[in-house]
């Protein structure tokens, strides 16, 4: 089973109709935790996937997209302030 690394990406898109199409595919693959940032677990394959689609779907004069991989150990020294929780690992996956 390929391993999952924990991301955490933010977005700042200026154009709408980018923004929604960037969020559509943000959704696929992870949890919204405020407004403009993503957290995610994902395999090598799926981050190439997101970030072919990210680098196509952007203009990269006008928009900006952070990533921030984060180690198992560096997940566990999260900080947070107020509502909301970190996204969980994934439990055990079956294909049937």
């Amino acid at each position: 089973m390929p391993r999952r690394d924990f991301y955490v990406l933010a977005y700042d898109v200026v154009s709408d109709r980018r923004r929604a199409k960037i969020v559509r595919w943000l959704e696929r693959y992870g949890e919204r935790v405020q407004y403009s940032v993503f957290e995610m677990y994902l395999t090598e394959d799926e981050w190439q996937r997101l970030r072919k689609a990210l680098e196509r779907l952007m203009n990269t004069e006008e928009d900006s997209i952070r990533v921030y991989r984060l180690c198992a150990v560096c997940r566990t020294r999260i900080i947070n302030l107020g509502k909301g929780d970190t996204l969980p690992p994934p439990g055990p996956v079956m294909v049937v």
